[in-house]
């Protein structure tokens, strides 16, 4: 198969969380009031099945009605990405198979891990499965998940052969960004919630802020206006989103890890803006307490934030 190749996403895509019902299945209403909101907030696109949206831990039944759901919900509105994401190359081809046929645009895909691949190895990877897919390809270097970073040579050699037809960069590192950048005409997007507008003044063609489930207009403003050349709104959009950021941080490490912290703190805030009806992950993640998402509420709050569809938004 030959993906085609036109899309070049752009914009504000946020990688939506994976609702989930108390018994652990899809919440697909939840789901459907969280697709809304984003494209009422204006966003260019919605990545599902992502770090955020818990990929790693999502078995094949979720995965596949999540894509499903999503590409219903948004109707044809702004693409739909889709992670397709595992430790191998031929598991990789098999998700990407199933986002295609459940509705996605584009997928997003990691390097391999677990097996620490040689440069070359990632290469042929990714060359392989865009080789397998009748949807684009998006590159997603996240070294701190997979263990391997998608180097600028890793990623110039994707973009001219036209493996890849964007960068999702959570690697944190501006450098490599801003080399990236330089070398290539790749559309990069960042996943950085409290560096977006200097990701934006490098160059960057887009955002997928985690934190955009909980205040997709937040980032949007920003965006907008740093696309305008408004730096002063963005850096004071910026500086809002990154008191709101601190949800992150509210819950226990002794009890819990960082990812169930992060990421329950994200669904708390949702479910408390009326987004979706419980803030519940996958196993093995916890949920925070009665306490920790009091302390949550507080921070939206300070924001401005209240429920869904009152000022703030």
């Amino acid at each position: 198969m030959v993906a085609d190749t036109d899309l070049a996403p752009r914009g504000v895509i946020p990688p939506l969380v994976s609702p989930l019902d108390e018994h652990g299945d899809v919440d697909r209403r939840s789901l459907e009031r969280l697709v809304e909101f984003q494209l009422a907030a204006g966003v260019d696109g919605v990545f599902v099945c992502g770090s955020t949206g818990e990929v790693a831990l999502l078995d094949t039944v979720q995965r596949k009605e999540i894509i499903e759901v999503t590409a219903g919900a948004v109707a044809g509105a702004v693409p739909v990405l889709a992670g397709a994401v595992d430790t191998g190359t031929r598991r990789v081809a098999e998700h990407v198979a199933q986002a295609s046929a459940a509705g996605a645009d584009a997928v997003v895909v990691t390097a391999p891990f677990y097996v620490r691949p040689h440069p070359g190895e990632t290469v042929a990877h990714f060359r392989y499965v865009q080789a397998a897919s009748d949807v684009p390809v998006i590159a997603y270097d996240i070294p701190s998940a997979v263990g391997t970073a998608l180097t600028p040579d890793i990623v110039t050699e994707l973009a001219e052969s036209k493996t890849v037809v964007a960068l999702k960069d959570s690697s944190g590192d501006l450098t490599s960004f801003r080399e990236i950048l330089r070398r290539t005409g790749l559309p990069a997007l960042t996943g950085s919630e409290l560096l977006a507008d200097t990701a934006m003044g490098l160059g960057a063609a887009g955002l997928v802020p985690g934190l955009g489930n909980v205040d997709p207009h937040g980032y949007v403003r920003l965006y907008r206006a740093a696309l305008a050349g408004d730096v002063e709104t963005a850096r004071s959009e910026q500086d809002r989103l990154a008191k709101l950021f601190t949800i992150i941080g509210v819950a226990d490490l002794g009890r819990i890890g960082f990812t169930a912290g992060a990421l329950g703190a994200f669904k708390a805030a949702m479910a408390l803006r009326g987004i979706i009806d419980t803030p519940l992950s996958n196993r093995p993640l916890g949920a925070l307490t009665a306490e920790e998402t009091l302390a949550v509420g507080e921070i939206l709050e300070s924001v401005g934030l209240g429920a869904v569809g009152v000022p703030g938004d």
